[in-house]
């Protein structure tokens, strides 16, 4: 009995010693590194030519070149810095970037400065947050620093930097943006969907014709437009006519259209962001695909595109460009392929091919972005 007992009393005390231990927790998934997420932050990346006209590769300067230049005179690092000289006294020599960012996550921005007067700051936080500033370097480098949390539907600030009026030049170098890494952009060259649908995709832009833009509008085609800024920034009404069909959009496919997997990961990230700023100035809207030139890239432009705000970096299974009918698989053209065609002489036919090519296998054209979501 007693053995009985002793046992029973074992159970009990099993038992409430399980109740009483802790649950096994899974581990926390690991926090994401900080990284400096600022385009170009040491200024020693050289313009393109074909770049926004003379700009400072990753930065808009309100001045332009008239004000705002690379120089390898004093660099607080590296082998250059950022040096502005206010045009007039009307000018305070501003010079700013886009950055990506997360909801809800705090930020440490901080810069290098020489000069008078001279600030940073961040705008379209979501929360107000008061800029760094100083009266006087003194001639020296002196370090800004400034922090901001971000609000709950931020996904991009304006990270700015300048001088104040009548106090004359400043230089800035070494800047940061610290936060944790945004997550990789995904790469795809197809759309997964059970949806009988396929997507044609247009890039470049240098050779824009009325057949390709009147087969557009009569057959209500929903096309996505990969135009490069410069010819985009030439005639910005074609394209907004070309993509009015709803399901529409345009989309970043670089500045200067290089093979990125040549490119640091500093220059693929110009490349690309410069881009982005470029189309949401001439249209208003921010892409969120990257069409990598020549399809090439690698995971330095998954991290790159991500930093810029980009989700998809998307390549294609198909080629109707320049006369083509190449399908990179077996078969017919099969839902969710995504086509390739350029702004070229050819593309009125091309477009006739490859819908006539949807229509055999039973698809529709569909608009890209909404199913990249």
């Amino acid at each position: 009995m007693s053995s009985r007992l002793s046992a029973l009393a074992a159970c009990t005390l099993l038992a409430v010693c399980g109740l009483a231990a802790p649950a096994s927790a899974e581990p926390a998934p690991p926090a994401a590194p900080t990284v400096n997420l600022a385009t170009n932050p040491g200024f020693e990346i050289p313009a393109s030519s074909l770049a926004d006209w003379g700009s400072v590769p990753g930065w808009r300067c309100t001045g332009g070149p008239a004000e705002a230049s690379v120089t390898t005179t004093a660099p607080h690092s590296g082998g250059s810095a950022l040096a502005v000289t206010p045009a007039n006294d009307d000018s305070n020599g501003e010079c700013a970037q886009t950055v990506s960012v997360q909801p809800n996550t705090t930020y440490t921005a901080s810069a290098w400065v020489r000069g008078a007067f001279v600030y940073l700051g961040a705008t379209g936080t979501g929360r107000d947050v008061a800029p760094a500033w100083t009266e006087n370097t003194n001639g020296g480098w002196q370090k800004l620093t400034t922090r901001f949390t971000t609000g709950p539907t931020a996904r991009t600030v304006r990270l700015y930097v300048h001088g104040w009026y009548q106090q004359g030049p400043f230089a800035v170098d070494d800047v940061r943006v610290d936060g944790p890494a945004a997550t990789p952009a995904t790469a795809a060259g197809s759309v997964p969907t059970s949806d009988r649908v396929v997507f044609f995709t247009v890039d470049d832009g240098w050779q824009r014709t009325p057949e390709a833009e009147k087969f557009i509008a009569d057959h209500k085609l929903p096309i996505t437009a990969f135009p490069l800024p410069m010819p985009a920034a030439t005639d910005p009404d074609f394209f907004r006519r070309v993509t009015a069909v709803p399901g529409s959009s345009i989309q970043d496919h670089s500045v200067s259209h290089p093979d990125l997997t040549t490119l640091s990961p500093a220059e693929q990230q110009v490349e690309i962001c410069d881009a982005r700023d470029a189309l949401i100035r001439t249209f208003g809207t921010a892409p969120t695909v990257f069409r990598p030139p020549y399809f090439t890239w690698n995971a330095d432009t998954l991290q790159a595109a991500a930093n810029c705000g980009i989700r998809t970096v998307l390549t294609a299974d198909a080629d109707f460009s320049w006369g083509a009918s190449n399908i990179w698989h077996e078969g017919t053209l099969s839902p969710g392929d995504v086509v390739l065609m350029h702004w070229t002489d050819t593309l009125a036919g091309d477009l006739q091919r490859a819908l006539a090519a949807a229509d055999a296998a039973g698809l529709t054209p569909a608009g890209l972005a909404s199913y990249l979501r």
